[in-house]
């Protein structure tokens, strides 16, 4: 096998993708021909590069042949886009994402006490019809201040995110994390799952749990009416305009009562806050009120900043795979194919948000990873 160029970031043995990959169970029984670590480390870096499929994949990596081969063994050659099909649709998904964790939880370490937004999203065009498959749904952990995809797992069919929250928690390391999940996730034993994990949760409340939010609901109507004139309360306040609306946010926090309806079902249960945003456009105004349970109690503004970052796993992880991956348009669906080729592209994101150097946008760094090489080797690199 040729060396990589003395440049390259390449060379250091933590760095290279096919040593994270070592531990990852072969699902093939009969006679290897290309080696798993060359079928997966092909398909990182095609996806990086602009491939969405696994003709593209195969294409790439045919056409980046000799770059390849300074860092694979390619005496096998490049497998064909059926073969990285099967081997896609029979890997272990679970197994194939703590491999691609350690390498990106190498690249670039977790911060300490960071916001970590937990939320789901359905692969639209997983949906086979003539199957009678139905869209795969993955809930997604995502680490607002590092914008890296932690990991995920696939809600399982005729379930919803309840169940598979705790199983992807497992998976995460979070000791001193905040970790935010929207109301569906407003579960006693999703905070368990999250305390035991060394964590702290911040929990949005709707109709899901009717007495909690009816009496988080009284609690600050009641405070507000005197100004909190009877309990102490963190405040913080932003006023944002842009595109002709003036958004005002308000959030409030406060120690949870002690004789708060419902706490005693909530372990850890510390604060609850509210948030408030009125948006003005033309003369007219909107308001949308959200409450939340807090097991601390941090400050005001850093509550603030949980509540808002929670939502940019919709902007920088989600919106990002539909637009700029092409995730929802995708059609790979059989076996296991398509929850495998959304953990490559999650990892990809994540790689190519991390990469400073070029002040553009994903789809353009992707352009470029896939021109220049050397660019390329930064973007594995984590440099």
């Amino acid at each position: 096998m040729s060396q990589p160029s003395p440049e390259s970031d390449l060379d250091s043995p933590s760095i290279r993708l096919q040593d994270h990959f070592a531990s990852l169970t072969d699902p093939r029984r009969r006679k290897v021909t290309y080696p798993l670590a060359n079928i997966v480390t092909i398909a990182v870096c095609a996806v990086i590069c602009g491939a969405d499929d696994f003709v593209a994949i195969a294409t790439w990596g045919r056409l980046k042949r000799d770059w390849l081969a300074t860092i694979l063994d390619l005496s096998a050659g490049i497998p064909s886009h059926d073969r990285f099909n099967a081997i896609f649709q029979v890997l272990d998904p679970g197994a194939f994402e703590k491999c691609l964790l350690s390498w990106i939880s190498e690249l670039h370490e977790a911060t300490a006490g960071q916001v970590v937004a937990i939320d789901g999203k359905t692969l639209r065009g997983s949906f086979d019809r003539a199957s009678g498959k139905s869209a795969i749904h993955m809930v997604s952990a995502w680490a607002t201040a590092n914008r890296l995809s932690l990991g995920q797992v696939v809600v399982e069919e005729k379930s919803n995110e309840i169940p598979a929250i705790p199983a992807l928690l497992k998976l995460l390391e979070l000791k001193g994390c905040l970790v935010t999940i929207d109301a569906m996730g407003c579960q006693t034993a999703i905070a368990e799952a999250v305390l035991a994990r060394e964590a702290d949760y911040v929990l949005a409340v709707k109709d899901n749990q009717p007495t909690l939010r009816r009496a988080i609901e009284d609690f600050f109507t009641s405070q507000m009416e005197d100004d909190f004139a009877k309990v102490e309360v963190g405040r913080f306040e932003t006023r944002e305009t842009a595109h002709g609306r003036v958004e005002h946010r308000a959030y409030y926090i406060c120690d949870a009562p002690a004789d708060l309806a419902d706490r005693e079902r909530w372990k850890g249960l510390a604060a609850i806050g509210v948030a408030i945003n009125i948006s003005t456009r033309d003369g007219r105004s909107s308001d949308a009120v959200r409450y939340y349970i807090l097991s601390r109690r941090p400050d005001a503004r850093a509550f603030a900043d949980a509540v808002r970052g929670h939502w940019t796993i919709e902007n920088s992880l989600h919106w990002q795979l539909d637009v700029t991956f092409g995730e929802d348009a995708c059609r790979v669906r059989t076996g296991l194919a398509d929850a495998n080729l959304s953990v490559v592209r999650r990892a990809a994101l994540g790689l190519l948000k991390n990469e400073k150097s070029e002040k553009i946008g994903v789809k353009n760094k992707r352009l470029a990873a896939a021109c220049n090489t050397r660019y390329m080797e930064k973007v594995l690199a984590g440099s």
